[in-house]
């Protein structure tokens, strides 16, 4: 007898559901991405148990008609698409044709919907992929569909869940990436019978930021457009000061669709070089909008990750847009002496008390959901829910003068903001301002104080000649006039097998900013010239300990950002912290850092100079 078998129907579900249902997160993602395909001005999601337990997810989309019911719930069956070619020109979320078959498989799952045209709507069961029989119900425009004891016929699936507070967090996140990406639809987040996020749908990007990330974000956001050969980008960036230890604060949408990207990614942590420091990541919200027949987003089942057709094009418009607009911004970091907590915790009272569009409203709905509860094969009679379960959506009535819910005024609470060096035109680093800057002095032998429009300034002596050291290098090597200084008697430095593949590998780029490299037999090396910003210093250490930094290269980098991370280290030459230096030689410092392109940031990403208002140190002392 053969051993080769042909699985049965359910068999296959369950292992196609394996790539589409990973987690509940899986099943809210499809369901509000179906919801917001459908046209959906309204969506509201509630979980219990972190979704494994139970998922309800209410719209007020176009419904489902009652001769598609069925055929939804097979695999591969999709409005979406009809044949091959339309997946070149995708603008929906989805367009698979499995989330509903897969969901279904390894769930409990009760759908009710209804479209425009019907008067009636339909109610529809499905255990396990076994799909039931339809049955009338009054139901409002829409879809409500709940998903019960996820993975209860795959224990081996459910073993692997994690808490249900972890797995409500990663629901969470994902709806505040969906009520990124669609500002214009009001979301509603409920877990466990608590309201944890909930959108006015307004239109408002920054609304939506300002409800999920809080008052101190939006205060360092700057707005991002860019247009060019097709492509559009726009939403936000925020300051270097706003950086984070992870990726998790770098958010793409493409057409409007979240999705991961190391190309992204790498295109923004680029552009913010030298403005953050190592290690650290931007914060950006950007939605690149471009032609459905230059973007795949068919490459994985989760449509996470997409491929662009001019990937090039993209990353060096993102870099060199980012850095220009660093470039022109003013960037000097404050130094906040005031606690700001209470007047945020009052300013989210406001928030809270403000009259919300509410996404839907259960009261004209009892009948309704007493007769689903009733006749519901999955609702246990001694677990009643309370909350309704089919809502109606509300237009809320506008003022007759306001087209959109404001966010009330902020609380009145000093923070050293960037508009005080611009007071009657007035700027730190201008030259036309620099006669008026009063030098008070030295402290720790490392920061400079100055006096200047009634802010004090804190200028860090190592991070800002790092900076002017780098730019002065970077120009230098662009003129081709990179200055060196002879050595006499040259240095003879040793070498491991490792440390010599590294020179050997980079040694062009040592040359270009202006080492003079001799090999003298083994792993011996000379060194007959420096550059001329490092003469006198321990040239044999420092140079050892620019060979080891290029070990974190892959080998993959092109020359130019070799040469730029060379140039980087050589501003070790700096002057150091708790190193005394004269009143001159910081004026000297202070001079040149106005002639730099960013004097805001060393070439590592930290602050040269911070200002702490006057009216800070008043309110500090009660004055």
């Amino acid at each position: 007898m053969g051993k080769i078998q042909v699985l049965d129907k359910l068999t296959i579900d369950k292992i196609a559901a394996g790539e589409v249902v990973e987690r509940p997160l899986s099943v809210v993602k499809e369901l509000v991405e179906n919801a917001i395909d459908a046209g959906a001005k309204t969506i509201t999601v509630e979980i219990k148990e972190g979704g494994i337990s139970m998922i309800r997810i209410s719209d007020n989309g176009s419904g489902i008609a009652g001769d598609d019911l069925k055929n939804a719930f097979l695999r591969h069956s999709t409005s979406k698409i009809k044949e091959a070619d339309d997946l070149n020109y995708i603008a929906s979320l989805g367009f698979r044709g499995e989330a509903l078959s897969s969901i279904s498989a390894v769930s409990m799952m009760e759908v009710i919907t209804k479209t425009q045209d019907e008067m009636m709507g339909k109610k529809i069961l499905v255990e396990g992929g076994v799909i039931g029989e339809i049955t009338e119900v009054g139901a409002p425009d829409g879809t409500t569909m709940i998903v019960r004891n996820l993975f209860y016929n795959t224990p081996a699936r459910k073993k692997f869940l994690k808490t249900p507070q972890t797995e409500a967090g990663y629901i969470s996140s994902m709806m505040e990436h969906l009520s990124l990406s669609r500002p214009d639809i009001a979301m509603r987040f409920i877990v466990n019978g608590q309201t944890r996020l909930q959108t006015a749908g307004n239109g408002n990007l920054k609304d939506n930021i300002y409800r999920i990330f809080g008052r101190d974000v939006m205060n360092d956001l700057m707005p991002f457009t860019l247009e060019e050969d097709g492509i559009a980008i726009e939403g936000f960036m925020a300051k270097p000061a706003l950086s984070r230890g992870n990726r998790s604060y770098e958010n793409f949408f493409v057409n409007g669709r979240y999705i991961k990207s190391t190309m992204l990614s790498k295109a923004c942590e680029e552009g913010y070089k030298s403005f953050i420091m190592q290690h650290k990541f931007p914060f950006v919200i950007l939605n690149i909008k471009v032609d459905a027949a230059k973007v795949d987003v068919n490459v994985h089942p989760t449509k996470m990750e997409v491929r662009f057709s001019e990937e090039p094009k993209l990353y060096d418009m993102l870099v060199k847009h980012i850095r220009y607009m660093l470039s022109h911004q003013d960037l000097i970091a404050g130094a906040p002496m005031v606690e700001e907590k209470e007047a945020k915790q009052e300013h989210k009272k406001v928030l809270d008390q403000m009259v919300k569009p509410e996404p839907f409203e259960g009261n004209k709905l009892e009948q309704l959901r007493r007769y689903v509860k009733e006749t519901s094969p999955y609702e246990p009679k001694f677990k009643r829910e309370v909350q309704p379960i089919y809502q109606k959506p509300v237009i809320p009535k506008m003022p007759e003068v306001t087209k959109e819910v404001e966010i009330p005024p902020e609380p009145v609470v000093e923070k050293p903001v960037q508009q005080s060096l611009f007071q009657e035109d007035l700027h730190f680093l201008d030259k036309k301002t620099r006669e008026k800057h009063r030098i008070i002095g030295q402290v720790f032998e490392t920061y400079w104080l100055v006096e200047f429009n009634d802010s004090l300034y804190i200028i860090d002596q190592h991070a800002a000649h790092e900076r002017i050291l780098y730019e002065k290098t970077m120009k230098q090597l662009e003129t081709k006039e990179m200055s060196s200084q002879q050595l006499c008697p040259p240095m003879v430095i040793s070498l491991s097998d490792r440390e010599l593949l590294l020179l050997n590998r980079y040694k062009e780029q040592f040359e270009a900013i202006g080492f003079g490299l001799e090999e003298f037999g083994g792993n011996d090396m000379i060194i007959n010239q420096v550059p001329y910003n490092m003469f006198g210093l321990d040239n044999k250490e420092l140079f050892l300990s620019m060979v080891d930094e290029l070990e974190d290269f892959s080998g993959k980098e092109t020359p130019s950002i070799v040469l730029a991370k060379v140039a980087m280290m050589s501003c070790k030459a700096a002057v150091k912290g708790n190193q005394h230096i004269s009143r001159k030689e910081a004026e000297s410092i202070i001079d040149e850092l106005l002639e730099m392109e960013n004097p805001y940031h060393c070439p590592h990403g930290r602050p040269t100079i911070i200002e702490m208002k006057k009216t800070e140190m008043e309110r500090r002392f009660h004055r």
